[in-house]
């Protein structure tokens, strides 16, 4: 794999022939929405295929998987697009196999919201191994509230190999605020966490969940040992109920200086009783946070070195949030608000304004400023191909059991295509 990033004066027709990938590929493998005007600093993914299939008359995605002894899900994930549709036509090319050098199988958890987009959904679906949906709220009583149907999300993961699993929160899917008043209610009232474990088991037995995805809130050294009875507890209940459990930690982090740290907090305590704990943090629509890189590399390189000290490598998985955030400066602590974006949207206000992007290496994030129409100054930090790379590589550096996405709403294909080049995929 060979991630290119664009040089002044080059084209997708230069970079196409410079590689000997057709240009249609280059923009079908990578997502690029402007191939036209590319911007200086954007990243594109080139992998040569190793095995090119023209498709014939009465072809099928399992006879030909058959015929090359893979399988369709190994197919849909080298060619997404294909999810989209209910056929294949004679003629089209698809790519049997790439030239890759994978070595392990990871495990990959996507969270959801019940209303994402079913076209978005199934081209994600064969890269996941857990499937989080975020539709369920705890009461102060211990009841569980959901927001939607996820019936047809359940029953789709399960068809694409994807474990269903329930993630159950005091936050709301607005705005991401966690409830701290029910959250402590619940931890210090035993007959409320057992009425909370009975009404999961419900969902999940009516449902047709394979597990529950715990949100673990309000973790500090004063309640960490009462936050470990609970799980304990609703542990040992699921697990007798034949379903998985893992949990979903946001390190406690001071993201309000250029100087982002997290708190060295015992997670061991957390960890003892679960398959597994997401190390993660949440991009909601809007941010108040200091202008920065979101979860930049340098600072995971050192929530890692502690955790693995901890916490056995293979339970964890490290979280990835795959957006980024546009920041009008100057920046006012408490009042400046960032609003989120896509890495393609980055690239083409980049694109549209002649201004190259720039890289931290330290963050491995990519980033600019522009000026909008108003005149107002803007900066905007997002995730690349080389973000997503060194995030990649950190799992087999350290030998965790997965990476997780916050959130699977956008199908990224860029994102996807580096995972799917360095990993095989755990699938049910």
């Amino acid at each position: 794999m060979i991630i290119h990033v664009v040089q002044p004066g080059e084209t997708i027709n230069s970079i196409s022939e410079y590689y000997k990938i057709p240009v249609n590929r280059l923009i079908l493998e990578n997502g690029i929405i402007n191939p036209n005007n590319l911007a200086v600093g954007q990243t594109i993914v080139i992998v040569q295929p190793e095995i090119l299939y023209t498709v014939q008359t009465g072809d099928t995605l399992e006879s030909i998987a058959e015929r090359y002894g893979t399988t369709p899900m190994e197919l849909l994930r080298n060619n997404p697009y294909l999810s989209d549709r209910r056929v294949i036509y004679a003629g089209e090319t698809i790519v049997i196999s790439y030239q890759t050098n994978r070595t392990r199988t990871i495990a990959t958890n996507g969270y959801a919201f019940s209303y994402i987009d079913k076209s978005v959904l199934t081209k994600t679906l064969p890269f996941l191994t857990y499937l989080t949906i975020f539709n369920y709220r705890v009461t102060s009583e211990g009841e569980i509230t959901f927001t939607a149907d996820d019936t047809e999300l359940i029953d789709l993961a399960k068809i694409y190999g994807a474990a269903p699993m329930m993630f159950v929160s005091t936050m709301t899917a607005e705005e991401g605020l966690v409830d701290r008043e029910v959250s402590n209610n619940i931890l210090n009232n035993p007959s409320i966490q057992d009425r909370l474990i009975d009404n999961a088991l419900h969902i999940m037995k009516t449902k047709g969940f394979y597990g529950i995805n715990l949100y673990v809130e309000n973790i500090t050294f004063d309640s960490i040992n009462i936050i470990a009875e609970y799980l304990k507890k609703a542990a040992a209940i699921f697990h007798s109920e034949g379903y998985k459990i893992l949990i979903t930690i946001t390190p406690v982090m001071n993201a309000d200086t250029p100087n982002i740290n997290f708190e060295k907090i015992d997670y061991s305590k957390l960890t003892e009783f679960v398959d597994g704990v997401i190390f993660s943090s949440y991009d909601w629509a809007r941010s108040y946070s200091y202008p920065n890189a979101i979860f930049p590399a340098n600072i995971l390189k050192e929530l890692l070195d502690y955790m693995v000290r901890i916490i056995p490598s293979e339970k964890i998985f490290l979280g990835v949030t795959a957006l980024g955030y546009d920041w009008t400066l100057p920046y006012v602590p408490g009042a400046t608000e960032a609003v989120i974006i896509t890495y393609n949207n980055a690239v083409q206000i980049a694109a549209d304004n002649n201004i190259p992007i720039q890289f931290s290496e330290a963050a491995q994030s990519p980033y600019f400023y522009y000026m909008d129409s108003e005149g107002v100054l803007h900066v905007v930090w997002t995730k690349d191909a080389r973000s997503f790379d060194a995030r990649a590589r950190l799992v087999a550096e350290y030998d965790l059991q997965g990476v997780s996405f916050w959130t699977i709403m956008i199908f990224d294909a860029q994102m996807w295509f580096v995972i799917n080049v360095q990993y095989y995929i755990e699938k049910f």
